[in-house]
């Protein structure tokens, strides 16, 4: 068990760098969400964070009120129990993926103009000159694929609600 909670601990700090890479998080932010991530359905206390983060209350609850705000995280509570127990909010992933989605159709529309744009002054133009256009469909195979496969999870995801 100790062996399990040391991966986890490892694991909270790989992927609390890449939240603040990727998601433009605080640190100590991060690792509160890699953490809560990382715990599961049975969510995690307070208590919790702050001893396996070795952090403040303060600095734990500013980040936790700060992630309940961003809607990253909810909490529920036991019949009894005083306690609040955090859990990773699954609506906020099945927005995000929606939103990466709807970026990329964004992108595939744009390559789409300007692949056009480059077929009209291929056929315009009488020099040897031409634009290569396999790039523009390859990518737009790329996305067409991408879209496809984050659509499928998402939906996967939302359907578990």
């Amino acid at each position: 068990m100790k062996n399990l909670q040391q991966k986890k601990l490892a694991l909270v700090e790989k992927l609390g760098v890449f939240f603040e890479k990727k998601k433009d998080m605080a640190p100590v932010a991060s690792r509160i969400f890699a953490f809560i991530i990382l715990t599961g359905k049975q969510g995690t206390t307070f208590d919790d964070l702050v001893t396996k983060l070795c952090a403040s209350k303060s600095t734990i609850s500013t980040h936790l009120n700060h992630l309940q705000d961003l809607k990253k995280i909810s909490y529920f509570t036991k019949t009894g129990d005083r306690k609040k127990y955090f859990i990773h909010n699954k609506e906020t992933m099945v927005q995000d993926l929606g939103n990466i989605v709807l970026e990329w159709k964004n992108e595939k529309h744009l390559h789409i103009e300007i692949m056009d744009y480059k077929k009209e002054l291929n056929l315009s133009s009488n020099d040897d000159i031409k634009f290569e256009l396999r790039l523009h469909e390859n990518f737009i195979e790329f996305l067409d694929g991408a879209i496809s496969s984050v659509t499928k999870l998402k939906n996967t995801i939302s359907e578990r609600f």
